[in-house]
């Protein structure tokens, strides 16, 4: 076993690193750093209110709302002024211009969801592409491009989101070390550490709780599978309920051949349709819980959720009963009757209810908003934290044993966090493009917002995407507005970042892990453009009546 592949034995060192962290998070407390963090979301706030445009906090106290008052002063209006020999320059209470960086510098960005999309299907890079850490060099090394840029060439001021609202001026002479380390603050603290956070924490505590059991594999029985695993999504995550269900889904399944459609099923509702109800049910939202879309904002989806999945689900049984079923040899249904073993859970105390706790955490602990009943704000990184002792409580109080046998190891997690450091980094300068330039891409409607995001989730990941479409629809005026976007824009990029992620094994993470879980069982899955077959031939005719129904 290599050590990309390292079992859940291995969670001793992560464990010292776990303790070595919240013990600096408590001395840093003692000094006064947190609270200081707080203090400056929570006055960042207060002055963004009584300028009149304010809007909800992002997390850790990002007003993303500004960026478009900033963009209506030119150059120095506010004594921000290109070349200046401010030495790195935060001007507090003023505005950035209505520039950007060239637009060459989207090269970086397109250039790593390129390599995401390509290089492990390339025969000469699909090896060597598998280790996280040359995944890390590749997005590292672009992110190093992205802040080269930024250190020596930049021009224009940069507004700093971390740990709240300003902005940053470049200087006359010499390097930005001011600018640079603005947009490293913005990309890492402010979302990529939150961002990571909640995934781990979610993904290592599901990795705790085991279900295994041989079922009657009934076409029934399957579409109730798909149906636990489209409610669980939204509340475990994507990933978490991927891999809590894909096992005792394919253990049921042992006795029959044809295997390969449930298999693809599962990835359209469990892995990506079922997860738009809460910000931890899908990447992209908790991103744009981040930007100030709020905590159960994304509940008011439920109508086009049971509108997919249940279309999805209907269609799966029928496919499974009239097509599928009928093929299993007499011999293969025989086995499958007669070898049933009910369900077991493994797990579940105490990660059922740590699970719980993450959930709480990101609901409630957020520095830019006082806790429900009270008038304290959460300490800065509180929620990170406690997400963090959740995993320590998983790792110590529960069972190794069960980790064992799910196979649990850190690989795909790592996976994730290698690639979007560079991410977040890369995506810096688009984003800042898209806060000038976005209503040049003569995106005006819900449908063509849907779509536009849908599309590119499609063929990279549909994280970087919503992004992308959320800062673009925030340049149109529109109201209501949620966190400076209109609601029904923001549902339309919603919809399509979580939706159509589903099209492809590269729009969402879990795809691919529940693609390599189903081969090494021995189920011979489609091909990349073979998947895309069944995407199009049964995801996107449900997704253009969903837009027909709800976002005309």
């Amino acid at each position: 076993m290599t050590h990309a592949h390292a079992s859940a034995g291995s969670s001793k060192p992560l464990i010292r690193a776990i303790v070595a962290v919240l013990g600096f998070y408590g001395l840093s407390l003692l000094v006064g750093w947190p609270q200081k963090g707080t203090e400056m979301v929570v006055k960042a706030a207060l002055h963004e209110e009584h300028a009149g445009h304010a809007e909800p906090g992002n997390g850790h106290g990002v007003t993303h709302g500004t960026d478009a008052v900033e963009k209506e002063h030119p150059v120095g209006e506010f004594g921000v002024v290109p070349g200046s020999a401010d030495p790195g320059g935060v001007i507090p209470g003023s505005s950035a211009v209505a520039q950007h960086p060239p637009l060459w510098m989207i090269l970086p960005f397109a250039a790593l969801l390129l390599a995401i999309a390509v290089l492990p299907l390339v025969p000469w890079t699909e090896h060597w592409w598998e280790s996280n850490l040359h995944r890390f060099y590749v997005a590292a090394g672009l992110g190093l491009v992205t802040l080269a840029y930024y250190l020596w060439m930049h021009e224009i001021p940069v507004v700093a989101h971390w740990p709240a609202h300003d902005v940053v001026a470049p200087r006359a002479d010499g390097p930005n070390y001011g600018a640079t380390w603005t947009v490293l603050a913005n990309a890492i603290l402010g979302e990529y550490v939150p961002f990571i956070m909640l995934l781990f924490s979610l993904y290592t505590i599901s990795g705790g709780i085991r279900i295994e059991g041989d079922l009657l594999a009934h076409p029934l029985t399957n579409s109730l599978f798909l149906l636990a695993g489209g409610l669980l999504a939204s509340f475990i995550g994507t990933t978490g309920a991927a891999m809590l269900l894909i096992r005792p889904l394919l253990e049921t399944n042992s006795e029959r051949r044809h295997v390969k459609h449930t298999v693809i099923f599962f990835i359209f509702v469990v892995c990506n349709c079922g997860g738009c109800l809460l910000p931890i049910g899908d990447p992209p939202l908790f991103l744009g819980y981040l930007r100030g879309v709020p905590f159960l904002w994304t509940v008011n989806l439920w109508p086009e959720w049971l509108f997919v999945n249940g279309l999805l689900i209907t269609v799966y049984y029928l496919w499974d009963r009239f097509l599928a079923y009928p093929k299993e040899t007499a011999r293969d249904v025989a086995r499958d009757e007669t070898r049933v073993r009910g369900l077991r859970f493994s797990g579940i105390w105490p990660n059922a209810l740590l699970l719980l706790g993450v959930v709480l955490s990101v609901a409630l602990l957020d520095p830019s908003k006082p806790v429900p009943g009270t008038s304290w704000h959460p300490y800065l990184y509180l929620r990170e934290i406690a997400q963090l002792g959740l995993v320590l409580a998983s790792l110590t109080l529960g069972s190794l044993a069960v980790r064992q046998a799910n196979q649990f190891n850190y690989h795909a997690i790592i996976e994730v966090a290698a690639l979007f450091f560079g991410i977040f980094i890369c995506m810096q300068a688009p984003l800042q493009i898209l806060n000038v330039r976005g209503p040049d891409l003569g995106l005006k409607t819900p449908m063509a917002f849907f779509w536009a995001t849908g599309s590119l989730s499609s063929v990279l990941d549909n994280a970087p995407t919503y992004v992308v479409f959320f800062e673009t629809a925030k340049t149109l005026e529109a109201t209501p507005a949620v966190a400076g976007v209109g609601a029904a824009l923001l549902t339309a990029v919603s919809l399509g970042a979580v939706f159509m992620g589903s099209m492809t094994y590269i729009g969402n993470g879990p795809n691919f892990m529940v693609k390599a879980i189903a081969e090494k069982s021995g189920i011979p899955m489609p091909s990349f453009f073979g998947y895309m077959l069944y995407s199009c031939g049964i995801l996107l005719p449900i997704l253009a009546a969903t837009t027909f129904v709800f976002l005309r």
